[in-house]
């Protein structure tokens, strides 16, 4: 479960960043770029990240979850 937690925070960052590029990205200058946005839309991605990483993770296990109906144990 830690590798896994830790894989799954390590995506999740990454994600945000993208996003946070993406979204700073979208202002024509630098003092334009709303913030709030910025932050809101970074900490979507990053719940949307570690609830996808919920179905598995191709770093971990086979990509198994620890949160799969059998524990992640191999059948």
């Amino acid at each position: 479960m830690k590798t896994w937690a830790k894989a799954a925070l390590i995506r999740a960052v990454k994600t945000a960043a993208q996003a946070a590029i993406g979204i700073i990205g979208a202002s024509a200058l630098v003092t334009e770029v709303d913030w709030v946005l910025v932050a809101s839309g970074t900490a979507l991605a990053a719940i949307l990240s570690l609830l996808t990483s919920l179905a598995g993770i191709p770093e971990v296990d086979d990509g198994r979850s620890p949160f799969a109906p059998d524990g992640g144990d191999e059948a």
